[in-house]
């Protein structure tokens, strides 16, 4: 089994900035794709961005220019820095990775954009 652990959700203005961690345990061992999708309230879940082992990315139209994914091979750590936050970036933010072909989930981390 995998577990992920996500942190770093939270309420933040328009405009702001938020970084999401996310750390994968247990059997890890050939870790693939790492990364992250949301879920909006009454929403179905979509991708996000993800980066592969050797760092190619890929970004949902939405979020291009404004999140970067990054990941520490060593940490098996995946990060998101989302920055020019918008009211429309409201979601459940859920941790994805793929070992040997099986993909795994975090339990989702709340990102909520308000004035």
């Amino acid at each position: 089994q995998v577990q992920l652990g996500e942190s770093g959700g939270g309420l933040v203005q328009p405009g702001g900035s938020l970084r999401l961690s996310c750390a994968a345990s247990g059997r890890i061992f050939g870790i693939a794709t790492m990364g992250w999708y949301r879920q909006p309230q009454g929403k179905q879940r979509v991708l996000v961005a993800t980066i592969t082992r050797d760092t190619s990315t890929n970004y949902a139209d939405s979020v291009k220019g404004r999140f970067t994914v990054s990941r520490d091979n060593a940490k098996n750590t995946v990060y998101l820095q989302m920055n020019s936050l918008k009211p429309e970036d409201t979601a459940v933010y859920y941790c994805y990775a793929r070992v040997l072909g099986i993909p795994y989930w975090g339990q989702g981390t709340q990102v909520t954009v308000s004035s």
